[in-house]
């Protein structure tokens, strides 16, 4: 760490619906180091959310700057911000978001295929991490063919296969179970930690905020505080050995 990858200055987002004006995004700033695992935490409504939005383009800043990796992504054209985003940056979702008419590989193998990766190269480099997440047997299955934890594993392979620099997860244990949950968050912990990749994650669940090394409360808009976590949960960094598995030597390669 030490290197600062993101760095938002005085956000704003305001919405006009009517004669009403809400500001879900009051004026925040602070940065995140690369590497670091960082939780924006919050209840419902506390703009959160938002501010993920912000930081990943998907939403326009009323005011204010977000530099990613040096780039100001306020100033980027739609075409720029779609390369930038497909360059750099990758995405796990609450509800997965997963194509229902495509299998868990070619899932995965989507970022890849934006990124103009060979077909046999993506393929091997989709069916690695696959492998890594422990969807090895269930590459061929469509996700109404997969629990939710699996589906969240094939969410989160999609995420880490082009190797993003920055990996945003909103709310991704939303609609999974106790036991699953823990079993997701020490795999994207464990997959950043391996890779040197930044996180930043929205929850509301102060139980997940845990394995963050940086937590951010938010609340009606603002920082109500940033805390450094000292002793964050997970990271023991998975598959840490050489292998002799030809598709991971592929995959150490990206």
């Amino acid at each position: 760490m030490g290197k600062t990858i993101i760095e938002v200055k005085n956000a704003k987002k305001t919405y006009v619906m009517g004669q009403e004006r809400i500001r879900a995004v009051a004026g925040v700033s602070f940065s995140i180091e690369e590497g670091e695992f960082c939780c924006l935490l919050g209840t419902s409504g506390s703009g959160k959310s938002t501010l993920l939005n912000l930081m990943a383009g998907i939403e326009k800043l009323t005011s204010g700057e977000i530099i990613i990796n040096g780039q100001s992504i306020g100033k980027m054209n739609e075409k720029k911000l779609s390369r930038f985003r497909q360059e750099y940056l990758g995405f796990v979702f609450q509800s997965y978001n997963l194509l229902g008419s495509l299998t868990a590989l070619e899932n995965v193998e989507l970022p890849l295929v934006f990124k103009r990766i060979p077909p046999a190269k993506r393929r091997r480099m989709a069916r690695g991490i696959l492998k890594k997440v422990g969807l090895a047997e269930r590459m061929d299955h469509r996700p109404k063919e997969m629990s939710g934890g699996q589906q969240q594993r094939v969410g989160i392979a999609r995420a880490f296969v082009a190797k993003p620099r920055i990996v945003f997860a909103d709310e991704p244990t939303g609609n999974l179970d106790s036991r699953t949950t823990v079993e997701v968050m020490e795999l994207i912990k464990d997959m950043a930690v391996k890779q040197h990749q930044t996180i930043v994650m929205v929850t509301h669940d102060v139980s997940l905020a845990k394995y963050a090394d940086k937590i951010i409360h938010v609340l009606d808009g603002h920082i109500k505080e940033i805390e450094i976590n000292e002793h964050p949960l997970g990271g023991s960094a998975i598959n840490e050995n050489k292998t002799d598995d030809p598709e991971e030597k592929d995959n150490e390669k990206q």
